[in-house]
């Protein structure tokens, strides 16, 4: 009776509670996009409606004793849709996860030098790493977990000093779009990798942005590129099949490698320029151009420098670092973006069948300590499985252990140095 009451006084709340900037995702969930105290009422509402739900069939259904509990927040609804973690990790049944990216050969660079997932920005705000003349905010969805840095209006959005780029570099994120106006089908957003000036100008060159050149490219219901230089446009083209649906998430990756700059839609390569830039050309600034029509949401913005070595590291001096193995925020299931790296680690471990080596997962200091450390020990079991599993390496030469937060290699006071400390170790024994 209890319980009934309470969700009498959630519906009541639900129904005279001003919930507003609730934009459609694909038709399959509602993007909570409100300031802060509305997320706060959201997330109140959302966990209320769980919580009083979970009550009310208690009174029906005795509860089974084994039944465990998502581990994601109450208002992040794909969270109901995954299994829930186990101490037992072994590999998955069917088809492996990373079976659609059999064709992905994108490896991330071996260092990392800028990093956000938005995290230690408050929902509302705008992410202090990032300038704009435009506008913009970090939110949370019902559909996605973490925060994201929502994109808004009409201008360009830029990492707010630049950044100096070696000759061999990769960028990745994750990105949701989705059009401004329902019905609108024509939405899109830029992405300029560029030479600029005074990389703090958000309105140098104009829509043409450095003096010594750079590459203009769209995302959304079009995939295209223009690069140019100092004499005007250079080469251009596009490709009708790197669409993205409105609502949906998708991972991009660009790979530099001196002149030569690759593009991935998740695990499409969508452009290959081997000639893209000049000889000697350095990007120092890289922006989001907005042009009104759509809404960019991103997470997970990464830069990297350099290419592993992983032979060398792994084989001649007896420990691979990687920072190419991917997971969701508290889970230990392998991103399917982690096939290049785990594809490369497999190649030089079928190599040398007689070599064994110890698989060591690692995390930041944020959360509980056991915890952490518990996390660690699936993910690196997770790698074994995926490493046997979709690649052939032999599992009885692998063996896994997990350090959770006590090993950093960074201090855990900012995100770059948080990613630093999320890695995944192969030891050589």
């Amino acid at each position: 009776m209890k319980a009934i009451k309470s969700l009498a006084t959630i519906i009541f709340l639900v129904v005279f509670t001003n919930v507003n900037a609730q934009i459609d995702l694909g038709g399959k969930a509602k993007d909570q996009t409100d300031t802060k105290a509305n997320n706060n009422v959201d997330q109140g509402i959302d966990q209320g409606l769980d919580a009083v739900g979970n009550g009310v069939k208690g009174l029906f259904k005795k509860k089974k004793p084994t039944e465990t509990q998502p581990e994601e927040k109450a208002d992040q609804t794909l969270a109901a849709e995954q299994k829930p973690e186990t101490q037992d990790v072994k590999p998955a049944s069917g088809t492996p996860s990373l079976q659609s990216y059999s064709k992905f050969d994108f490896i991330p660079g071996a260092k990392v030098i800028f990093y956000d997932d938005f995290a230690e920005t408050n929902v509302g705000d705008f992410p202090p790493s990032w300038n704009t003349n435009a506008s913009g905010e970090v939110v949370t969805t019902n559909r996605y977990p973490g925060n994201w840095f929502k994109m808004i209006g009409s201008g360009c959005i830029a990492i707010e000093e630049g950044l100096k780029l070696p000759d061999n570099y990769t960028i990745e994120y994750d990105v949701i779009t989705f059009p401004k106006d329902e019905g609108n089908t024509a939405f899109e957003f830029g992405f300029y990798l560029y030479s600029a000036e005074n990389p703090k100008d958000m309105n140098e060159g104009g829509a043409v942005p450095g003096l010594k050149g750079g590459i203009k490219m769209s995302f959304g219901y079009r995939g295209t590129y223009s690069a140019y230089d100092e004499t005007g446009y250079t080469i251009n083209g596009d490709r009708d099949d790197a669409v993205m649906e409105a609502g949906k998430k998708y991972h991009l990756s660009f790979w530099i490698q001196k002149t030569r700059l690759r593009v991935y839609l998740d695990q499409a390569k969508i452009f290959d320029l081997p000639k893209v830039f000049k000889q000697g050309f350095q990007t120092n600034q890289m922006r989001f151009e907005l042009w009104d029509s759509g809404n960019p949401m991103i997470s997970n913005f990464r830069v990297a420098a350099g290419l592993p070595d992983t032979r060398n590291k792994l084989i001649t001096e007896g420990k691979l670092i990687t920072y190419g193995i991917y997971f969701d925020v508290n889970k230990d299931v392998v991103k399917p973006e982690s096939y290049g790296t785990l594809k490369d680690i497999a190649t030089v471990l079928n190599e040398v069948p007689d070599v064994k080596v110890k698989i060591v997962g690692h995390t930041d200091s944020d959360g509980d300590d056991a915890k952490n450390m518990d996390l660690s020990k699936r993910r690196a079991a997770s790698v074994k499985a995926e490493l046997a599993k979709s690649f052939g390496v032999n599992a009885e030469r692998l063996i896994t252990d997990g350090m959770g937060e006590s090993k950093p290699v960074a201090p855990n006071d900012t995100p770059v140095n948080k990613a630093l400390n999320r890695r995944v170790e192969f030891i050589k024994l």
